[in-house]
């Protein structure tokens, strides 16, 4: 049996024309911030949400700012599996949604994730370099963070 890959080719580039009209809603709010925001529950102090939106905001968030090769599946399958995995583990869209202790957990785990460099996924800064981490960045991330979850430890 030979097999014709024209035929395997021109099948496969049939494939990848029709997914590209599987279009799924956008992980989107259009810059609204709800109640329940980090941001509304916090006093975030301005260089603290700079860091956070360049870097956090795109997975972790209800308020992703889509890239232009989103539009190319499989891409987009890709990136959208990122996003529901990212606001899974935290979502500062709804971080006020979370009891004070679950809140407290999320900032720790955050502080570990900085330090080990986990954060932000080396998949996601490859490609987006500004959201990379220097140290400096870090240090003000770490300091603020610490601070805030040492002001609820007491209430749970």
């Amino acid at each position: 049996m030979k097999i014709n890959v024209k035929k395997i080719l021109t099948l496969g580039l049939i494939i990848f024309l029709l997914i590209q009209f599987y279009q799924p809603a956008r992980n989107l709010d259009y810059g609204q911030v709800l109640p329940t925001h980090f941001t509304k529950i916090y006093a975030v102090p301005s260089d603290v949400k700079s860091i956070l939106r360049t870097s956090c905001y795109d997975c972790h968030s209800n308020n992703t700012e889509y890239p232009w090769y989103s539009y190319i599946q499989p891409a987009r399958m890709f990136l959208d599996s990122h996003i529901k995995e990212g606001k899974e583990n935290l979502n500062f869209s709804t971080f006020g949604d979370y009891s004070q202790r679950k809140q407290g957990n999320k900032l720790e785990r955050i502080v570990k994730q900085i330090k080990s460099d986990e954060m932000p996924l080396a998949s996601y800064t490859r490609i987006h370099k500004n959201a990379i981490l220097t140290q400096e960045n870090k240090k003000v991330l770490i300091n603020w963070i610490e601070s805030t979850r040492d002001s609820i430890s007491g209430a749970y």
